[in-house]
């Protein structure tokens, strides 16, 4: 694989790999994928969380034996998650799962221009979107980064909607895809990401890749 940006982190999680060489395959059914897309993304969205964020101490509690405790929360900061529709839709339970509390869930929706490839923006549901700061992490859902247009454009929305810094969690990616994402702000987010492939076909699709991963989970290949 070649080199990678240094904000750009790749898992080699053992059972990580293995499932996406299971979602890659043709076999694999819709109620398959919906799972591994969400299995991935718990074990990235671990990964990610354990490197970014940080723990502080709470109130004192009391067990079921009556025995006291210091209790432990996540160091106050605003939170939010961002899924790309509509495949993104997939990653957050898994990120809601791992969070100890309910944080916001913001969409985007991002479309590629079949010609260009480039990205046009038809949804976005940010509040305040006009000058009020954002959240202090925002953590983008989205799970193939092909051209990386779409997902520096997401970035880019995200830093001006105010977000302090951002995590991009995606299950696959193009090479040269990620790296374009990746400088768009280079400072302020960060990719975790389970697999990397180096080519494009002309139309924009990773290869080997693993297909359009939203036909695949809302069954709608050959619309």
């Amino acid at each position: 694989m070649s080199s990678l940006p240094s904000n750009v982190h790749v898992s080699n999680h053992p059972c990580l790999v293995a499932k996406l060489s299971q979602l890659r395959s043709k076999n694999t059914t819709a109620k398959e994928v919906k799972a591994l897309v969400h299995e991935i993304s718990l074990i990235l969205g671990m990964e990610a969380l354990a490197a970014k964020i940080t723990t502080v101490s709470g109130p004192e509690d009391e067990t079921p034996l009556g025995y006291s405790y210091t209790t432990t929360t996540i160091a106050p900061e605003t939170i939010s998650l961002v899924p790309i529709l509509r495949s993104g839709l997939a990653m957050v339970e898994a990120l809601q799962t791992l969070l100890p509390s309910p944080v916001p869930v913001h969409h985007l929706g991002l479309f590629r221009e079949p010609t260009t490839l480039e990205p046009v923006e038809y949804y976005n549901n940010l509040p305040n979107h006009q000058g009020e700061p954002g959240s202090s992490l925002a953590i983008i859902l989205d799970p193939v980064i092909a051209t990386g247009g779409t997902c520096a454009a997401a970035v880019q929305t995200l830093r001006e909607w105010g977000a302090k810094r951002v995590i991009v969690l995606s299950v696959i990616g193009a090479a040269d895809g990620v790296r374009r994402a990746a400088a768009e702000w280079a400072d302020g987010v960060e990719f975790w990401i389970a697999g990397v492939d180096e080519e494009l076909t002309e139309r924009g699709m990773l290869k080997p890749g693993l297909g359009d991963v939203g036909d695949r989970l809302f069954l709608t290949i050959g619309k």
